[in-house]
């Protein structure tokens, strides 16, 4: 099910791929940007990872955490998103535990929407291939912004190239 703005943000506890212990709650003090992608070789949450690398001090200035969550096993993401070397959080869902929790969906019109996009071809175009599927290629990518552990603004993207808007993303850490 799908969460709304000013519900209270769901707690987790896991790991990312340094193996460090990430607990929501314990960013409840600070503004937080919770991404999820599809599998760690898509060219389309490689480009989105590096769009958040290309901001990344914008939004460090003004103390927002962001936690990324790939469907894939460390191992993959090491070898993918990995090599941009993120200087956030990259976490592996591989049983896409907290996937659930925040509703985020799959949609074969989704994918069939968003393969063929100006995104897709500027992803490639960048160097970034599907190099394996370990994952569901249906996956709908979602961003959430939270504050004091309420959702501002819950984006559940319609294709697989749709994630929120940089732009949103700065006014929040801005407002």
């Amino acid at each position: 099910m799908r969460l709304r703005i000013g519900e209270k943000a769901k707690d987790f506890q896991i790991k990312d791929v340094t193996g460090k212990d990430i607990i929501l709650s314990n960013f409840s003090d600070r503004k937080i940007l919770l991404s999820f992608f599809r599998y760690a070789s898509c060219p389309l949450c490689n480009l989105r990872i590096n769009q958040l690398i290309q901001h990344f001090d914008e939004f460090k200035s003004k103390d927002l955490v962001i936690l990324a969550f790939f469907e894939s096993p460390p191992e993959s993401i090491a070898q993918h998103v990995g090599k941009q070397q993120a200087p956030f959080s990259i976490i592996p869902d591989p049983q896409r535990i907290v996937y659930k929790l925040y509703g985020v969906e799959s949609s074969i019109m989704g994918y069939l929407r968003g393969g063929v996009s100006r995104t897709m071809i500027k992803a490639l175009k960048a160097g970034f291939r599907i190099a394996s599927k370990d994952g569901d290629r249906f996956l709908l990518p979602a961003d959430f912004l939270i504050e004091n552990m309420e959702i501002k603004e819950a984006f559940y993207g319609k294709t697989i190239s749709e994630h929120i808007p940089i732009e949103n993303i700065s006014n929040f850490i801005n407002s």
